[in-house]
């Protein structure tokens, strides 16, 4: 069974940084790319980031998070990242990770971005 369990998300102020992490079971991890995907509230589902398979050397984001989030894995930890730095309040969403393909999601984790 696929799972996909997203954590580290939380309330932090504009300017700060939180480290997202999406550990992944039941497939094998390090032949998947993977993303991340947002939702504000009120708003639809926005991609933010992609990694490719094994070593993950080729990464995209969208123009919104470009320069200030970083997408990693650590295939031996089955595990996906999104380092996100310099927080705005419209950052604020639940965060998703997916397996490439799109078939499966994480549960996501809160984001909320706030003095």
């Amino acid at each position: 069974e696929v799972q996909l369990v997203e954590s580290g998300g939380g309330l932090v102020q504009p300017g700060g940084s939180l480290r997202l992490s999406c550990a992944a079971s039941g497939f094998t991890f390090s032949t998947y790319w993977m993303n991340w995907v947002r939702q504000a509230p009120g708003k639809g589902l926005e991609w933010v980031s992609t990694i490719n398979s094994g070593g993950g050397a080729i990464a995209s984001y969208a123009d919104s998070v470009k320069g200030r989030f970083t997408i990693s894995r650590d295939n031996a930890k089955n595990t996906l990242y999104l380092q996100m730095n310099s927080l705005k309040p419209e950052d604020t969403a639940v965060y998703y990770c997916a397996q490439g393909g799109w078939r499966y999601w994480g549960q996501g984790t809160q984001v909320t971005v706030s003095s």
